[in-house]
Order: structure tokens, then C-alpha cells, then sequence
């Protein structure tokens, strides 16, 4: 395991399981009837998505942790004097 987990990899599951949630309906509806999420075309359309947005996605998290200062690179600068 990674000494130093990426905060933003975490910021980003929230996202992506209400992605799986939205395909996971939408397919359902162009069905007719109940989809699981594992179904392939939930699968596909999930990943579609998460390639699509993801570098905004994760560019957007990123600048929310270095405005809150929880950047691994803001917290090994030493403190202003």
C-alpha cells in the first residue's frame, strides 16, 4: 500500500459511484425493466463517463485540497516566516 494515499483518489469515489448510479438507472429505463450495475452496458457507459470527465474531475478535486492546504506538496513546504 501507498505511504502517502492520494486524497483526491478518495474525493473522486463519491463522484463515481453516483455515476454507477445514474448509468445503472438510465439503462434500466432503456430497458423497461431492472438493470444491476454490473450489467456490460452500465459497465461501458460508467467508464465512458469517468474518461470523459475524468481530468476535470480530478484537476477540480485537486485544487479543492490545495485551497484547503491538504496537498502533500503544500504540507512539506516549510512555514513561511
Amino acid at each position: 500500500m501507498c505511504p502517502h494515499p492520494d486524497p483526491v483518489v478518495y474525493r473522486q469515489i463519491p463522484v463515481i459511484e453516483k455515476i454507477i448510479r445514474d448509468e445503472t438507472w438510465l439503462e434500466s429505463e432503456r430497458r423497461g425493466r431492472p438493470v444491476p450495475a454490473e450489467d456490460p452496458a452500465v459497465r461501458e457507459n460508467v467508464c465512458l463517463v469517468v474518461l470523459r470527465i475524468g481530468r476535470d474531475l480530478r484537476e477540480t478535486l485537486a485544487d479543492r485540497e490545495d485551497a484547503a492546504g491538504n496537498s502533500p506538496s503544500s504540507q512539506s513546504q516549510p512555514a513561511a516566516a
